[in-house]
């Protein structure tokens, strides 16, 4: 496809990631978003496509916990066309950028994931790397993973984390299931590194911190609650500044009063799954809510019957929209920046700077008519 351009797309309503604006427009320039400007400060000669009344402009979702789409579960089949299926499901809701991500399973389903999503790095923009959600978690908080699944990482395991990769790749690990010194050891690598499905004590996450574990996976789940005189790791969370951590907002997995107190901590809290921040051109109508079916997450248990994933499919605008509904008003700004403010932007390993020079471009939905020359024409 040729290049079109300088060219800017315009909307009654934009947001950036951190601030809302009011008559904008994007200047895009070899794919790369170059300003947000005001629409009355558009160059003369700029061709510019005007989005539809009372369209919404904003950054696209970033989702660093995929299990699966369109009803397709990547630990069943950990394939290319798996992932373009899943990537495309997704897309259709604002989800532009993600990790596939593989609960626990056995070493070869893990090397199946692995080169599944390399091979797909190079050809489905979307695929920023790979979750491996397990399989080195506690059995105490195994969840939906199957506990037969669990186990503690080996010298192959080493081995294969270690490999040359294209893309980023998320380790969710309980740090008191593994050897001393093995989060180090793979942070070292340019692994991120999550606390999850875990029964760690307070000093057992903060000595992993150290090490360089910065996650945690949907907080206040699957891991050692809050107690007096036993903190956990939710403490070591919420009190640190350099930690972020995903919630599980569905009105369900965390009471109100929980992600209250989630969100007055010192780290970085955001909507499960977790986000890093991207822009795309992605406009939603405040109309459009097309409801989109619960994926059925599930796993064979240890009794080989079927069970349901304990996260319901949930879309990210659900999330932000059960805010309101679980006692925690947050206006669009607030809300949209725990999907996509800076400090998320490390937990996919993509440093992104508060500008919007750099960021890049990209139309998933409702292709541009460069035209249009003016909003109104």
């Amino acid at each position: 496809m040729s290049d079109p351009g300088p060219y800017a797309v315009a909307a009654e309503h934009v947001f950036d990631g951190v601030r809302l604006h009011a008559r904008a427009a994007v200047m895009i320039e070899r794919a790369s978003i170059v300003a947000v400007v005001p629409q009355s400060e558009l160059p003369a000669d700029i061709a510019v496509c005007a989005l539809p009344e009372a369209a919404w402009l904003a950054p696209g979702f970033i989702d660093l916990q995929v299990n699966g789409g369109a009803d397709l579960l990547f630990n069943d089949d950990p394939s290319v066309p798996t992932i373009s299926a899943i990537a495309a499901a997704h897309r259709k809701f604002g989800t532009t950028a993600f990790l596939p991500t593989l609960i626990s399973d056995s070493p070869a389903k893990m090397q199946a994931a692995l080169d599944a999503v390399q091979a797909s790095i190079d050809t489905e923009p979307s695929v920023l790397g790979i979750h491996f959600e397990g399989p080195f978690l506690s059995p105490r908080k195994a969840g939906i993973h199957d506990v037969r699944a669990i186990r503690a990482p080996t010298p192959a395991d080493l081995e294969l984390l270690a490999l040359p990769r294209k893309g980023e790749m998320l380790l969710t690990l309980a740090p008191e299931e593994v050897p001393p010194g093995f989060v180090a050891r793979l942070a070292r690598t340019g692994i991120r590194l999550s606390l999850g499905h875990s029964m760690a004590t307070y000093a057992q996450t903060r000595q992993a911190m150290a090490e360089g574990m910065t996650g945690f996976t949907h907080l206040f789940n699957a891991m050692r609650p809050l107690e007096s005189r036993e903190p956990g790791p939710i403490a070591a969370a919420l009190e640190s500044p350099d930690a972020w951590y995903g919630l599980i907002v569905d009105g369900v997995h965390v009471d109100p009063a929980m992600l209250r107190l989630a969100l007055r901590g010192a780290g970085h809290p955001m909507l499960v799954p977790g986000r890093r921040t991207t822009i795309n051109l992605h406009a939603l109508r405040s109309a459009d809510h097309k409801s989109w079916r619960t994926l059925r997450q599930r796993q064979r248990n240890a009794g080989g019957q079927r069970s349901e994933h304990g996260r319901r499919g949930l879309q990210l605008r659900q999330a932000m929209r059960a805010h309101p509904a679980g006692g925690v008003a947050l206006g669009v700004d607030q809300s949209g920046k725990l999907h996509r403010s800076w400090p998320r932007a490390r937990a996919a390993g993509t440093w992104l700077s508060r500008r919007h020079g750099g960021l890049r471009a990209e139309q998933h939905q409702r292709p541009c008519d460069l035209g249009r020359r003016r909003p109104g024409a």
